[in-house]
Formats: structure tokens, sequence, C-alpha cells
């Protein structure tokens, strides 16, 4: 494995510090004559190391016997060169033999004889050489950059270093953690966001297995506050200042344990070398501390272990930096994408919607793809879906600017077709390249009937009451954005009971399907599921919604996946009430006892009086400007509607009539009795509307 030094190290003289042999150049050669072969480490040979090489510590290293602490066997002058390369460090540190060569001598005891240490079993031994500490380092920093987001960076941190490096390890962050170059304001707040510790082992005759009975408590179990806050030129902040890792007992740092980890914490820290502290500095800015403990049974900390708690300290918080800015994007991406989609759908007449919306993946989570539903006047709703091509924040954006567009040509109550039209020279205007797909369908649920325009998308598919599925042959068009073509509207039944499905090519085509292959499939999906249910009842809109995403497989999500779905109830024609008033001045008049004498067929006189007030004011209103006659409608669904409709296309605006005026209080008591009212502009004239609760 290839090591590159940090800034704490000095280069050997003449070594290449890319050279995957630094590890054992790096290493004092044992003294002549011992001829024992090398650990499983590395390989043995290789060229001899330079006289007077130096140590990532910076020393040189003395003369070393055969008990020494940094002495490698089958090193010697005597060994055979291998004319293969070394092979790369295996991911964490190598056991220490535990007999044959290389085998720690201990006493009666079971102490080693050159430290006096006792090691129970199955305890992990001290790094005793360079070369160990050098793959330790290249092992815990791959398993700290293989997290993405701030969790799994300290939980590796943590499981990298326990029980190899310490026996214990505290995390505190900044909180709030900066983000980017961001400048944090108020005080320095540490929060300890992890702990990991090794549970105290109790000494049985099976010979290093755990007691069943729970551990008895140890002293570094109580280190640690949760909360620390860092006062300007305390110890901590001069420590923290430092940015380079300390032992505590050291004066400084011993000084600023209180700080961090309260009165009693500190005084739980071992004595001695057994404890470094180690700021986490990030790209530009201290974000955090790691503590990191050694029981007093375990060898203390060395000072080239201090190295190995920078490089620690420094991958970790480069990477927290990054999982914070990351952490921002991905949270922008999914605002962009939520407030560009409907938070919830209309209650339109006549209708049920239910919609899904999927990313293609959850590193890429905006995308071009959108669904609406807009209520339009005469209760009428129109469907749209569409795509844009591209999963980037660029496509999203143009998705947001074309579905504003959508509205904004369905307000004006045009036919699909021109909709189309108009954003095509959206897309035009937007850019040469601003390329999408669109769907847009208008249900009558008086009529019964769907008029559905498409622009290189998809068909939609309908299923039936009986369970048939049908793909809908609509013309497939020209996408939006290619310019000088027309588009072709086509009007359908839509009977009650029936399903619509409109969706975006996520669904359908995939790298292992084509598109007809996946609509094919969607069909008989959407059938098979009708199945469930019975010929007389659809199935619910939800959990039609879950079946057709559970169509697909590993592998099938390539694009995102825009789905919605519309349950056609209709409104019976038994339901319906419709009239032409000439605009005259007997026309409030007659709509009054036309108004009455329906709500006497259909059972709502207690709602006459409040009806015959609100549609005289209206159609008052509608006469003293019309031309053509003024349209009557009542609708009977969960609530009363009434709509009336004339040739000018001013819409009214409620006003606060002064005491002289003689009118202008009509839709003021329109805006007081309604339960909901509004007024939408037409391509011939407006509709007024209110709507009254049955009791």
């Amino acid at each position: 494995m290839t090591e590159q030094p940090t800034s704490y190290e000095r280069p050997q003289p003449g070594v290449d510090p890319a050279d995957p042999r630094g590890a054992f150049l790096r290493s004092p050669a044992p003294p002549a004559g011992t001829g024992a072969a090398l650990p499983v480490q590395g390989r043995s040979g290789g060229e001899p190391p330079a006289p007077g090489a130096v140590s990532p510590g910076g020393s040189a290293p003395a003369a070393d016997g055969p008990g020494s602490e940094h002495s490698q066997p089958g090193a010697g002058p005597d060994a055979e060169p291998d004319a293969h390369r070394p092979r790369p460090a295996p991911d964490g540190i190598p056991v220490q033999p535990a007999d044959g060569q290389g085998r720690v001598d201990r006493g009666p005891g079971g102490e080693d004889r050159r430290t006096g240490q006792v090691t129970r079993p199955g305890r992990p031994t001290p790094m005793r050489r360079d070369g160990d500490r050098l793959r330790f380092v290249g092992a815990a920093t791959r398993r700290i950059a293989r997290g993405i987001d701030l969790d799994e960076i300290v939980m590796g941190l943590c499981r990298a270093t326990v029980p190899t490096f310490s026996d214990a390890i505290l995390v505190y962050l900044r909180d709030p953690l900066p983000v980017g170059d961001e400048r944090p304001t108020g005080p320095l707040v540490l929060r300890l966001r992890r702990t990991d510790r090794i549970p105290p082992e109790r000494d049985t005759e099976g010979g290093g297995f755990l007691p069943a009975a729970p551990p008895e408590p140890s002293e570094l179990d109580s280190v640690g506050e949760e909360l620390c806050t860092v006062r300007p030129g305390s110890a901590l902040a001069e420590v923290l200042r430092g940015v380079r890792p300390v032992f505590t007992d050291a004066p400084a740092a011993r000084a600023a344990l209180p700080e961090l980890l309260g009165e009693e914490g500190a005084a739980a820290v071992p004595d001695g070398q057994r404890a470094v502290l180690a700021p986490l500095r990030g790209r530009r800015r201290v974000i955090g501390a790691a503590l990191f403990l050694r029981r007093p049974e375990r060898i203390p900390f060395e000072a080239d272990d201090l190295l190995v708690a920078a490089q620690l300290a420094t991958h970790s918080a480069l990477g927290i930096d990054k999982a914070v800015l990351y952490g921002r994007e991905a949270y922008i991406a999914d605002e962009l994408q939520r407030t560009m989609l409907p938070e919830t759908l209309p209650r339109c007449t006549g209708v049920r919607l239910a919609s899904r919306y999927l990313p293609a993946a959850e590193t890429a989570r905006v995308g071009g793809d959108w669904y609406d539903a807009i209520p339009l006047p005469g209760s009428r709703v129109a469907l749209v879906v569409g795509d844009v091509m591209g999963h980037s924040m660029t496509s999203a954006a143009i998705m947001g600017q074309l579905r504003t567009t959508a509205q904004t040509l369905a307000g004006l109550d045009l036919p699909p077709q021109e909709v189309l039209h108009h954003l095509d020279e959206q897309a035009q205007r937007l850019g040469v390249d601003r390329m999408a797909t669109c769907l847009y369908a208008v249900y009558d649920p008086v009529a019964h009937r769907i008029t559905v325009a498409n622009a290189g998308h998809p068909p939609p598919v309908l299923l039936h009451l009986g369970g048939r599925a049908e793909v809908l042959r609509v013309p497939a068009g020209a996408p939006i954005g290619v310019g000088g073509v027309d588009f072709e509207a086509v009007e359908l039944e839509a009977p009650a009971g029936a399903t619509l499905l409109l969706y975006t090519d996520g669904l359908v085509e995939s790298r292992l399907r084509d598109v007809w292959t996946g609509i094919e499939q969607l069909r008989e999906k959407l059938a098979a599921t009708a199945q469930l249910t019975g010929p007389d009842h659809p199935p619910p809109l939800e959990a039609l919604c879950d079946e057709v995403l559970d169509m697909l497989g590993p592998g099938d999500r390539d694009d995102d996946i825009a789905l919605l779905a519309a349950r056609f109830d209709g409104i019976a024609p038994s339901d319906v009430a419709y009239w032409f008033l000439e605009p005259e001045d007997a026309a409030p008049g007659r709509a009054r006892r036309l108004a009455r004498r329906q709500l006497s067929r259909w059972g709502l006189d207690d709602l006459s009086d409040s009806v015959e007030l609100l549609v005289s004011e209206v159609v008052t209103n509608a006469v003293r400007y019309a031309s053509r006659p003024v349209t009557l409608r009542l609708l009977r669904t969960d609530v009363l509607r009434c709509e009336v409709g004339d040739d000018v296309p001013q819409l009214p605006r409620l006003r606060q009539a002064r005491a002289t005026d003689e009118g202008g209080r009509g839709l003021y008591l329109v805006n007081r009795l309604a339960r909901r009212w509004g007024a939408t502009r037409l391509s011939t004239g407006k509709v007024v509307w209110f709507e009254l609760n049955q009791g």
C-alpha cells in the first residue's frame, strides 16, 4: 500500500515517499545473523534500508537488539532478495504473532518482559513497528472515506480506532456545524456526537470469552459531557487553536479537560500518556475534537501515535466538512423539487386523484418530471404530466417554468392543443436545447368526456370498471421545444368508474426493456390488479399506484418517475340543471324561480333563501354587461354548486361599497354567505361560481 507522508513527517533522504516499499525502508534493520522469516505483514526481502534512515517520528533509530520494539526479523544481509513487489497491506492492523518468530517475550506472570505490562488474552497488542502504524492509518482512512454522511464518517472513525488504536474515543462536533464558507455566529459550542468504548472484560477459565453477567463499570464509562461551551481565551480554546494533537498529561491539555469533560470526567482520564486530545480542523476552521483513551493496564501512547491521531483527525474533519456540504446541497435539491411539484392535489368535482413521484436515485433527487391537476371552469379539471430532458438542477428549473406556464394557460381555458403550442414556444424562448414531452388532458364530469393532446409523451392507459385496460390511441406529436409543428387533440369517452393513468417514461423504459414492452407490462399489471377487486368495484387509487410501482424490478429505475391517476366518478344527469337566460331585466327574477323549483326537486328547500339571494345578485351583475344569453347551471354533488356564465371577459372584484353607493354589495353578500366562490376567465367570456354546503 502506498502511504504519503503527512505534514508532520520528515521524508527519508533518498527514498521516494510514493514507493510502496516505504513502510519497509523506514523500518530499522535488525542485527546480522537474525534469520527469522517475516511475519504475515509483507513479503521478506526487498532492498536493505539505507544507513541512518529516520522514522516517521523524525528521530534516527539506534542500534536495536533482538528484543527491540522496532526490530523486524528476516531483513538481514544474508536474506535472499525477493524479485516480486510487496503485496498491498490488508484492511486492518495485523495481529501480533502469539508464538513462533516474532513472539512477545513474556514472564511467568504473563507480563511483557520489555515493558512490564500485562496484556490479557484477546486484547489488542500495541503497534510495535512503524509499518504497523502506516498500515493502520491506511486502513482507517479508507474506512472513514467510505462514509457519505456525517454519521457514517463519525462511526467509521470510531470503529477504525476502537480497539486497535484506543480503548475508548469521544467525538465532539461543533453545534451547529458551519456549512461551506459561512461564518458561524455566537459562541463555540461542542456537542458529544458519538462515543465508543471496549466493555471491560473479566478473567475466565475459558481463555478470553466474555462472561454472561454484565461487566463491572470502568472509569472510562464516566468520561464525557453532552455539551461544552468553549470560552474565548480558555485552555480548551488554546488547545483547539493549536490544531495538533497533544497528550493530556501536558499542562495545557490537562487544564482543558475539565472544560471539555467536566470535573468528574477529567478526573476519570487515566494519568500519563494514555489519552490524546486531537482537534478536528476542517477546510477553514476547527469543527470539533476527538479524545482517544487507553486503559491503565494498556501500554501508553507513544510520540509516533500523535502522528496517527493527526492523520485520523484530518481525514475525519475534511470528510465531515464535505458531508455537511453535501447534506445542504441534497436539502436544497429536495426543497427545489418539492416546491415545483404540487404539495396536495385539489379536490375536484366528479374525479378523484392520486399521485406518486420517485427520483432516479438518492444521489440525483432533482429532475424534470412533473405532474399537475388544475381545476377549470364548469367543474372540469386539467390533468398534466411532463418530462424535461435531463436530471440536473437546470432541468428542474426548466420544469418549474413550463409547469407555471401550463397553469397560466389552463387558467385561460385554452384547448389542449393550444396549451401545448404555447408551451412549445416557451421552451424555444428558454433555449435551443430545452426539450420536453408533455401530455395535457381535460376531463368534463358532466359530459363524461376527456380531450387529450400529446407532445411526444407515452400514451395514457385507461382501466375500465370491468377490469379491461387499454392504451389510448392518442397522436404522439413532436416533443415540446422542436418548434414548427402542430399538435392534435382527440376527444374520448370517459365512463364513470374508469381510471386514467398518466406517467412518465421512467416507469416503462429502462436499459432492460424498451418503452412499448414496458407499456404492455403496465397494461397487464393494471388488468391483474383490477381482477383482485372484482368487476363491479374499481381498485383503490392509492393501492393502485403502489401496485404499479411494484412492477419495477432491480435495475429498472434509470429515470425519474411521475405518476398521476384519475378516477372518473362523473356527475349524473339527474344532478345537473342548466338554463339559458336572455340579458334582460326579467332575467334575475326568472333565475330565482328556476333555482327554487330545482332545489325543491332535489329536497334542498333549506337552501332556497340563500341560493335565491346569491343567484339574483350574480345574474343581475351578468345581465348588466352581457350582450348574449347568460347561462345558469346548478350541480349537486357533495356540495351545491352554482355557475353563472356570460360573454364579458372582465372578472368581478370584491370591493367595499361606500354608504352613498347604490350598488357594489352583491359580491360582498356572496363572500359572506357562500362556502367558496370564484371567477374564471374563458375564451368566450367568464364564469362566476359559488358553493354552499348541503346541510
